[in-house]
């Protein structure tokens, strides 16, 4: 068997994530490995702490990456916060509050869930009600839901958890880059992320930040962490002075997670944020100009990903085969209810650009055309053309 040099495809990664990497994030990850220990190495380990709060708008000093991809940071931060039986709250928006809940019962956590149609979001009322009711140790929800792309408020939240004796943690990998954040002035107690959205990186590091009142409630849990590689009281070792010998730290993704972090603070987060908006809406007014009906609650979309219902006659995943066959564009399809229903086009991290939203608006255009979809000509970069100028 021979077995040759690994060549991907060209492609253009527009859909919910992963999307196309930012070629410095990739010229950073093929730097060459030191040691864990290292005076280097460590001082990188110091550099993306410090980097990473400035991403998450934090001064919480344990600021750091959990490795493995997102889901490595959310059932490292339920695993630590949430001992068996204890009580969690999670409000279900879309696919990934679901995977919030399927987390915290593997945690043995007494699972407490409320639920909203996809492509809304809760009301404040809705949330306290539940936490009163409840009284649960962590209210669990997820910031920005890509299956559904809209993005549950959060400002009023940790006021309301801390009410009612609860911690906020809360899942920003798909917002988190593009979407304003603000872990110290909203009163997050715990947030966990991943590089392959809007901070335009691979999948692999799971960037996370706890407060101070979070760090205690890990360093006085009296049972067993049930996880040797997610407890984070190990971790938050490793990390800090003691350099506790926890794992053997994945140098290469810590190289890109460093890299991610730089770019977006070197632009600034709220250009970034401003960046995504710009583009998230040029992408949406291409998309309605085609004809197509946008999905969701849009007063509170993410500016990074945009939902549109498919159109009747056509097979949704042959289009996708199609767009991706002929122009190496990727859009993605959901789950569950939706799947089938809506297609999802992502405008994040490095793909949030110009360049990027007009190819794509132009190809899906065509593809819809030769399926038989009467398709305005042009209509849609027109569109989109018209949002960026307006937009400056």
């Amino acid at each position: 068997m021979t077995v040759n040099q690994i060549d991907p495809p060209a492609r253009l990664l527009m859909g919910p994530g992963p999307i196309t990497a930012d070629p410095r994030v990739l010229r950073a990850m093929s730097a060459q490995l030191v040691g864990q220990y290292d005076p280097a190495m460590t001082g990188y380990m110091a550099e993306v702490q410090e980097l990473y709060r400035g991403v998450f708008q934090t001064r919480n000093d344990a600021t750091l990456l959990v490795d493995g991809t997102a889901r490595a940071g959310i059932e490292a931060a339920f695993v630590s916060l949430l001992a068996p039986g204890e009580k969690v709250l999670v409000p279900i928006f879309g696919r990934f509050g679901q995977l919030l809940r399927d987390v915290a019962e593997r945690c043995g956590a007494e699972v407490h869930v409320i639920e909203r149609e996809w492509g809304s979001v809760f009301t404040v009322g809705e949330i306290e009600a539940a936490l009163r009711e409840v009284k649960p140790k962590l209210l669990a929800i997820v910031h920005g839901d890509t299956s559904t792309t809209v993005a549950q408020p959060l400002e009023e939240l940790a006021a309301l958890a801390a009410k009612h004796g609860a911690l906020l943690y809360t899942d920003v990998t798909a917002s988190l880059g593009g979407n304003t954040f603000l872990a110290d002035a909203w009163g997050v107690d715990a947030a966990t992320a991943g590089l392959q959205k809007c901070l335009a990186g691979p999948a692999g590091s799971s960037p996370i930040t706890l407060s101070e009142r979070a760090v205690e409630v890990i360093r006085s849990r009296g049972a067993t962490i049930r996880s040797n590689y997610f407890d984070l009281a190990q971790i938050l070792d490793y990390w800090g002075p003691t350099r506790h010998n926890h794992h053997t730290e994945a140098t290469t993704m810590l190289y890109g997670a460093r890299e991610c972090a730089r770019i977006l603070l070197e632009e600034g987060v709220e250009n970034a944020v401003d960046r995504h908006r710009v583009h998230g809406a040029a992408m949406a007014s291409g998309l309605v100009a085609m004809g197509l009906t946008l999905f969701g609650d849009q007063s509170v979309r993410m500016n990074n990903i945009v939902a549109v219902r498919i159109p009747d006659g056509v097979e949704p995943d042959g289009i996708r085969a199609t767009l991706l066959a002929d122009y190496g564009i990727e859009i993605g399809t959901s789950f569950g209810p939706m799947h089938g229903k809506v297609w999802r086009v992502g405008v994040m991290g490095y793909n949030a650009r110009k360049d990027a939203v007009l190819t794509t608006l132009a190809a899906l255009e065509q593809v819809l055309r030769r399926a038989g979809v009467s398709v305005p000509q042009g209509a849609a970069v027109d569109a989109a053309l018209d949002a960026l100028q307006t937009e400056g």
